[in-house]
C-alpha cells in the first residue's frame, strides 16, 4: 500500500528563523565549530554559487547591512577579491563599525584593502553579480526607506542576485514582503530552510533555493523540531501492483458532484482524472442542462442528474464542488451530501463553489475523512479574513483552517501546503503554468480517486497534491509552461501514478 518514506536529510525539513538562531551556536559546538568559523563556511557557500550561476563574472557588487548577514557577504567579497575579482562593497552606513564575528569579517575585508562605500546605483550596471546582504531572518517589521531604496534599485536591474540566507525584506517565516524584498536569482540558505522561502510570494523571491548546513546539519536536528517538511514524488512508493484476481470494485465507487448550468467541464475534468488516477468506478451527478456535455466523448463515465440520495449510498467516497455553483440546486446538492458522508463517515474531497458554502453552513458538519482544498480566496471566506491575511502567513491559516474545520486543508498555490491539524507539509512540486483553468478540478478527481482506493485521508492529500504537481512539471518541461490545460495532466497523472 502507498505510503511515505521521509528521509531523515535536513534537505527535507523546515525550520522557523528564531530556531535557528536559538541552537546554531550549540550545534556549532557540538560539532567542534565555532561561530566565526561557520560564517566564514556561509561566505564560501555564497561564492560558490555566484560562481555557478555567473561562471565568467568579474565584478562583485557586494552589499552589507548590519547584522550576521553583512558578516557573511563581508566573507564573500573576501573570497572574490582573493580569486582575482573586483569587488565593490556598499553598505547602508559604511563609516559603521561591526560588532562581534560580523565586525571581525568586516575587519578583515578592510585590513586587506578593501574599501566599504555607499550606495551607488551606477555600480548596479557594472556588476556582472550582486550579493544581497543587507538585512537577514532577524527583521520582522516593515524596513527602512534607506533600504528599501537600495531593493528598489536592485529589483530594477538586470544583473544576477545572489541573496545571503533570505532575500533582504523577506519574513523568513511567513514570507511576507516586509514593504520591500529582493528578487532573487538565487538564495544560500544555511543551518535549516526558513518557511517562509518554499510557499507563496516568498518561493518567488528566492529564485532558486540552495541550501547549505555549513556542517552542523546534523547537530541542528538533534537540538531542534522541524515545524514543516518538504515533499517531492520521489517520497512515495507509489500503489504498487494490482491483485490479479481483482475488479473494478476493488478499486473504489467514487461519486463526483457538481457541473452547474454552464459549467460541466469542471466536473468532467474532476470525473476524468479520477478515472486516470485508478478509480474503479466514477459516476457524476451533475445539473441536468449539463448531462449531455459531461458525458460526450467519456462513456466511462455513469453521469446522472436525479437521485443523488441513490448515488451517496452507491458511493464508497464523494468530491463535490467543481462547477457546483451556489444557487439553490447547488446548496441542495451540498446539504444532502454532507449529512450523507457525515451520518456515513464517508471519506469526501470539498472544493471550489461547496467550499464557498460551507463557509456559510460550517456549523451544521462535523467531517471525520474530509480533505478541503481551498486557494487563498476560498480559505479566507472560510476563515473570515482577508486573502492578503492567508497569503502574508499561509503556515498558519493552513492550520486554522485545517483546525476549524477538522479536516486536512490543502492550500493551494505556489509552493501548497496541507495540513493535518498536527503537522504540515509543502509540495516542492509544481510551476506558474498550471494556474490554468480546471487545474483544481483534476487535482480533486486525482483526490477522491485516491480515497476511492483505500489510501489513508492524510496520505492521499500528501500524494494527490505531489502527483498532480509533479505531473505539471513534467509537462512543462516536455511543452513549456504556456499553453498548458487541464487535460494536459490526465496522461502525466497516469505514467506517474503506474511508475513505482
Amino acid at each position: 500500500m502507498l505510503d511515505t518514506q521521509l528521509t531523515s536529510s535536513l534537505s527535507y525539513k523546515l525550520f522557523r528563523a528564531d530556531q535557528v538562531r536559538e541552537n546554531e551556536k550549540l550545534a556549532a559546538a557540538n560539532s567542534n565549530c565555532d561561530m566565526f568559523t561557520l560564517m566564514q563556511r556561509a561566505g564560501d557557500a555564497v561564492f560558490k554559487q555566484c560562481l555557478e550561476l555567473i561562471p565568467n563574472s568579474d565584478v562583485y557588487l557586494v552589499l552589507v547591512g548590519q547584522g550576521n548577514n553583512a558578516g557573511d557577504g563581508y566573507i564573500a567579497a573576501m573570497n572574490a577579491k582573493l580569486a582575482g575579482k573586483q569587488v565593490f562593497v556598499c553598505a547602508i552606513e559604511p563609516e559603521r563599525v561591526l560588532e562581534g564575528d560580523a565586525g571581525l569579517a568586516q575587519k578583515r575585508w578592510v585590513d586587506s584593502g578593501g574599501t566599504v562605500e555607499c550606495f551607488d546605483a551606477s555600480l548596479l550596471e557594472r556588476a556582472d553579480v550582486i550579493i544581497d546582504g543587507l538585512l537577514g531572518t532577524g527583521i520582522n517589521s516593515y524596513i527602512r526607506n534607506e533600504f528599501a531604496d537600495v531593493i528598489d534599485a536592485i529589483n530594477s536591474s538586470d544583473t544576477p542576485v545572489v541573496s545571503v540566507d533570505v532575500p533582504s525584506g523577506l519574513d523568513a517565516n511567513t514570507g511576507q514582503s516586509l514593504g520591500r524584498c529582493v528578487q532573487a536569482d538565487i538564495t544560500v540558505t544555511f543551518v535549516g530552510i526558513k518557511p517562509g522561502l518554499v510557499t507563496g510570494a516568498g518561493k518567488q523571491s528566492c529564485g532558486k533555493l540552495v541550501y547549505a548546513d555549513l556542517g552542523i546539519g546534523n547537530a541542528f536536528q538533534s537540538l531542534a523540531k522541524a515545524s514543516a517538511t518538504m515533499l517531492n514524488i520521489d517520497h512515495f512508493n507509489g500503489m504498487g501492483p494490482r491483485d490479479v484476481h481483482s475488479h473494478k470494485g476493488t478499486y473504489g465507487r467514487l461519486l463526483c458532484i457538481g457541473g452547474n448550468k454552464g459549467t460541466a467541464g469542471a466536473i468532467r475534468l474532476a470525473g476524468e482524472a479520477a478515472l486516470r488516477s485508478g478509480a474503479g468506478m466514477v459516476r457524476v451527478y451533475t445539473h441536468e442542462s449539463s448531462v449531455v456535455q459531461v458525458s460526450a466523448g467519456r462513456p466511462e463515465l455513469m453521469v446522472t442528474d436525479g437521485q443523488l440520495d441513490d448515488a451517496l449510498q452507491w458511493a464508497s467516497c464523494v468530491v463535490i464542488g467543481p462547477g457546483l455553483g451556489q444557487d439553490e440546486w447547488a446548496e441542495d446538492a451540498f446539504s444532502t451530501t454532507l449529512k450523507h458522508c457525515q451520518q456515513t463517515n464517508k471519506p469526501i474531497v470539498i472544493d471550489a463553489d461547496a467550499l464557498n458554502i460551507l463557509c456559510k453552513q460550517s456549523t451544521a458538519f462535523t467531517l471525520s475523512h474530509s480533505i478541503l482544498t481551498p486557494h487563498s480566496g476560498e480559505a479566507a471566506r472560510l476563515l473570515g479574513v482577508s486573502i492578503d491575511d492567508v497569503e502574508s502567513d499561509r503556515f498558519n491559516y493552513a492550520r486554522q483552517c485545517s483546525q476549524r474545520y477538522h479536516s486536512v486543508c490543502v492550500l493551494k498555490g505556489a509552493g501548497t501546503l496541507i495540513d493535518n491539524e498536527k503537522k504540515t507539509w509543502v509540495c516542492r512540486h509544481g510551476n506558474p503554468g498550471m494556474a490554468t483553468a480546471g487545474s483544481g478540478d483534476v487535482l480533486s478527481g486525482i483526490l477522491g480517486a485516491l480515497l476511492a482506493q483505500g489510501v489513508e485521508t492524510d496520505i492521499a492529500a500528501k500524494y494527490g497534491v505531489v502527483l498532480h504537481a509533479k505531473a505539471g512539471d513534467d509537462i512543462a518541461q516536455q511543452y513549456g509552461q504556456r499553453g498548458m490545460i487541464a487535460s494536459d495532466f490526465f496522461d502525466a497523472v497516469r505514467r506517474l501514478i503506474n511508475h513505482k
